[in-house]
């Protein structure tokens, strides 16, 4: 296949080409890093980037501003813009194909939904918004995922399928992740729950991602949202405590409220990524019988500790 990633010189978009480079399909990275100057684009602008989509396959667009950042307007006006702008910018790009893809997959965020300590939410769950007890801000990041979603659905492409990748959060050993940061904190003895604990961490595994990347490239009769998570959520002081049993470290200091935000600048993100309770589940996947390689996250949790170990990544 050819293969296409706009937005893939991140830590998702690498691994995924690494993937599928290692199984012999053609894959090129569009961004503002690229070596090739025809494949370089700023995220929003017509270019000389429309050739390579132009009898592609497969588009993968994981173009936008990193959501690893501190949540005031300046960062939030420039995630919204960097997404919108992106999917617009890709859409017109498959418009103008004379030969369109087949497919294209367009990255999402399980953020979308609201926060949940209950039942979990399927791809029919209830959306985030104005909701009681959770910091008003983070209505944002769900207008944010909505209008996202919003641009993919509106782009006139009538022969491509779209699928909008709800992910969760991806846990691979690769340098700069989620996962090397929990190991870091870990290790020191920061692997606590985190305000409490109670909020539930949606995680994906991977290998998982990747398998259901070529799932979805092969299944025709998946389109829309899909949950890209595990079927096995955990609240978060069940997930940390599982991570240091697998790191072998007995004890991990609770992150409370104050120690959290302090983190969280020094870091240069912010609380909401672990904070928000995100307990979503891919039901359309598993109705479309995609099987986990690791659904479970102690068992995943220890694969992971071992390859973070001796550094082994996908392909």
């Amino acid at each position: 296949m050819r293969i296409v990633i706009p937005g893939g010189t991140g830590q998702l978009g690498r691994v995924l080409a690494r993937w599928f480079r290692s199984q012999g399909h053609h894959v090129d990275l569009i961004g503002r890093r690229v070596d090739d100057e025809r494949l370089r684009w700023d995220g929003r602008t017509d270019g000389p980037w429309f050739e390579a989509i132009d009898g592609a396959d497969v588009v993968i667009n994981l173009a936008g501003r990193s959501v690893n950042c501190r949540y005031h307007w300046p960062n939030l006006n420039e995630m919204m813009r960097s997404r919108i702008d992106s999917a617009q910018a890709v859409g017109r790009a498959i418009a103008a194909a004379s030969r369109a893809p087949r497919v294209w997959l367009q990255a999402s965020t399980a953020t979308i939904y609201a926060h949940n300590l209950g039942e979990p939410f399927g791809e029919d769950g209830v959306l985030g918004g104005l909701e009681p007890d959770v910091p008003a801000y983070w209505g944002y990041s769900v207008h944010i995922a909505r209008a996202w979603e919003l641009a993919l659905a509106a782009a006139p492409t009538p022969n491509t399928r779209k699928v909008a990748l709800r992910t969760g959060f991806m846990m691979s050993p690769d340098p700069g992740g989620v996962f090397d940061v929990l190991m870091w904190l870990a290790r020191r003895g920061l692997g606590g729950s985190f305000y409490g604990g109670q909020q539930f961490v949606s995680w994906l595994y991977d290998e998982d991602l990747l398998e259901i990347v070529r799932f979805l490239i092969d299944h025709d009769e998946v389109e829309g949202p899909v949950n890209l998570t595990a079927p096995e959520p955990l609240p978060n002081h069940a997930f940390m405590a599982a991570l240091r049993s697998a790191a072998g470290v007995p004890v991990g200091l609770p992150v409370l409220p104050g120690m959290a935000e302090l983190g969280a600048r020094w870091l240069g993100t912010d609380v909401e990524l672990m904070r928000k309770s995100r307990r979503v589940v891919p039901t359309r996947l598993l109705d479309a019988g995609y099987v986990f390689r690791q659904p479970s996250w102690p068992e995943a949790s220890r694969r992971l500790v071992s390859r973070w170990r001796t550094g082994e990544l996908l392909a």
